[in-house]
């Protein structure tokens, strides 16, 4: 059991809290629907927000782009301009899964170990949710069952802008120059298409956007989405016979032979899945849109052959019907890349030790907006937030874990100057 009394001593952590309650009042929910980006106008609410905290920090040059990046450049403590360039990153945007209209954060100081009631209809039981137990004399922040907290990414937005105002308070602190990039729609998988990677050179980035403390992300999903496309035939149904081809049926007919043993609810670790996640239509067109994850190449290539397979044999199950898909590369598993630049993860672990924490590996079940920096250049692995059962009602935040991240924030800053 860690020493969460200790931990939540430290200087950062009512600003750290109160950081996140603040941020996670704003709604900022993503459409994967709309392609534009931001995909929804209420991402820049929180874009121009921390535009002004961010020059409040006596940050000069700091932007918000057409696309809706928040970028600010700290420039180097003098003589420290040659070392090299690091960002640190965070997402604007909350999962549209659940609710983020409206958000009423609640802190609960002390955790005892109990169910904590967030409203009539709703509950975080520690019988449920086995992890809470570890968690007890923590200071916990959870929302009030109608809606997600948004501590996905909100948590690690706070650690980055706590993280920044403690380095550029303290006279002593020494650092190379530094980047805080603030992105959106990360969860709709599309906003890193509007990355101004012409405009921001880094030799390394760290994303805020992991949960459990100590998680230390270098591996993540390749991903893959298959847009499923069924076109049937409509008929009066008294005298479809030989004549119908129903659209809907045939889309069902698709979800249900995709394996139940490679489903999300039913693999963890390093094992795939196919995520039917959309169905819609009628009888004379419907859509599924599919998530095809792995953590291998070849693996992928196997999912990319099962969607070809199921969809022939769809077709051939109902005559006068088709069945067409299109299968869109989201991003790749960024550990070859990152196994490239090893100081990268070695400074973070070792940052990650002299804040007190205990780092290990863990894949991402996913992906962030790392793994698409990473496959630009720049190597971007993803530090724990202190997040827990994100894109959820029972969501919930970690206050010790987030303090740890922004000492770890610290210390890496830290051994990047001292590079």
């Amino acid at each position: 059991m860690k020493d969460y009394a200790a931990i939540l001593a430290r200087p950062h952590t009512a600003e750290t809290i109160e950081r996140l309650v603040r941020y996670a009042k704003i709604e900022t929910t993503s459409d994967r629907h709309v392609d534009v980006i931001p995909s929804t106008p209420s991402q820049w609410n929180l874009a121009r927000l921390l535009e002004v905290e961010l020059k409040a920090l006596g940050i000069s040059d700091v932007s918000v782009d057409e696309h809706c990046f928040v970028i600010a450049r700290v420039p180097a403590t003098p003589g420290y301009e040659k070392k090299p360039t690091i960002g640190l990153m965070a997402h604007l945007d909350t999962s549209s899964e659940v609710s983020g209209a409206d958000v009423k954060p609640r802190v609960v100081p002390k955790y005892d170990g109990k169910a904590i009631k967030l409203s009539a209809d709703w509950t975080l039981d520690p019988t449920e949710f086995l992890e809470l137990a570890d968690y007890v004399g923590d200071t916990l922040i959870v929302t009030d069952g109608t809606t997600l907290l948004g501590a996905d990414d909100k948590s690690g937005i706070a650690i980055a802008m706590t993280a920044l105002a403690a380095l550029l308070k303290d006279p002593q602190a020494v650092h190379g120059p530094l980047y805080a990039i603030f992105s959106p729609d990360e969860e709709t998988g599309k906003g890193m298409d509007g990355f101004p990677a012409g405009k921001v050179k880094m030799d390394a980035c760290y994303t805020f956007d992991g949960g459990r403390g100590g998680e230390i992300e270098s591996e993540c999903f390749t991903a893959y989405e298959a847009k499923m496309t069924f076109t049937g035939k409509s008929a009066h149904p008294g005298y479809a016979r030989g004549v119908m081809a129903n659209a809907v049926s045939m889309a069902a007919g698709f979800v249900s032979m995709l394996p139940r043993s490679e489903s999300p609810e039913s693999t963890d670790g390093w094992y795939g899945y196919y995520y039917a996640h959309e169905i819609r239509g009628g009888v004379e067109s419907a859509n599924v849109d599919v998530l095809l994850r792995d953590f291998t190449d070849d693996g992928m290539a196997r999912r990319h052959e099962t969607v070809r397979t199921l969809a022939a044999a769809v077709e051939a199950q109902f005559p006068g019907g088709k069945v067409s898909f299109d299968i869109r590369k989201q991003y790749l598993n960024m550990k070859k890349k990152l196994d490239a630049s090893p100081e990268v993860l070695a400074r973070l672990y070792e940052a990650a030790r002299k804040a007190g924490a205990e780092p290990y590996s863990k894949p991402i079940r996913g992906g962030t907006d790392g793994a698409r920096l990473t496959e630009m250049g720049i190597p971007t692995p993803n530090i724990f937030a202190g997040m827990h059962n994100f894109h959820g009602r029972h969501e919930w935040a970690s206050a010790a874990e987030m303090v740890l991240a922004v000492d770890t924030t610290l210390e890496l800053v830290k051994l990047w100057a001292n590079a």
